[in-house]
């Protein structure tokens, strides 16, 4: 089925910047068909566009003259039926503000074609409300190799503490995060199950529960849906993990 144009307004104060990201919205346009309604040097130029076009997507640099981005973004939240916003900047410290926000997607400048795609893909689930995204679905976001990812909660089976970072681990792969369990904890509320002073586990995916094999009673451990590694619960936390899976 033909997938319907999106409309995109791209904020930038540069014009080679507009001009790349228009030349770069047209190599994907087969994957992501949309259609640039308008161009802006700024906020205020945009607001004003949004008043007068309909508009889906917001490409927007984040440090511009006048209303920077972090600033239209915040305007276009406290409207009834704001577009969604994506973020392209050559700057990767305003990540953990743009997230906060709300924003589909952050990426960094020279913003490649494939990853301009899954954005205009998350843009498009949220204008069509497949993903209308509440506080605590907010993705994690992720610096890794100059980059900026944003890895689904949802797709998250345990977070643990370790050192300095706390390891993000979905069926894939690890992701590092430089945050505390603690404040992930509190951002994700009703999301996370602490089995551990360092660990905390999603409770869609817990599978089960077991007894460690040796001799004794041995630990109890989690047992998870998608992976082979087994939690271990500490006797501290095992009662309310127990009351809450009511076992």
């Amino acid at each position: 089925m033909t997938q319907a144009e999106l409309r995109v307004l791209i904020v930038d104060d540069e014009a080679p910047a507009r001009a790349r990201l228009r030349d770069v919205l047209g190599d994907v346009r087969q994957e992501q068909p949309t259609r640039v309604v308008g161009f802006a040097a700024n906020g205020e130029e945009a607001l004003r566009l949004i008043e007068a076009e309909a508009v889906d997507v917001v490409l927007a640099d984040i440090r511009m003259p006048g209303m920077d981005g972090v600033s239209l973004a915040q305007h276009l939240n406290g409207r009834a039926d704001p577009p969604v916003v994506i973020f392209t900047t050559a700057y990767d410290q305003y990540a953990v503000q743009a997230f906060d926000l709300a924003v589909a997607d952050y990426l960094l400048k020279p913003v490649r074609a494939s990853r301009l795609v899954e954005a205009l893909e998350k843009a498009r689930k949220l204008c069509q409300g497949a993903e209308a995204r509440t506080e605590d679905e907010k993705p994690l976001s992720v610096t890794e190799r100059g980059r900026i990812l944003l890895v689904d909660i949802g797709r998250v089976l345990y977070l643990r503490a370790e050192q300095k970072y706390v390891t993000a681990r979905t069926v894939e792969r690890e992701y590092l995060l430089d945050d505390s369990l603690v404040r992930l904890e509190e951002s994700y509320p009703g999301r996370f199950l602490r089995i551990h002073r360092n660990c905390l586990v999603a409770r869609k995916a817990i599978a089960g529960i077991e007894r460690e094999a040796g001799e004794g009673e041995g630990r109890w451990l989690v047992v998870l849906a998608g992976l082979d590694e087994h939690l271990p619960i500490s006797r501290r936390q095992w009662p309310s993990v127990k009351a809450i899976l009511d076992i």
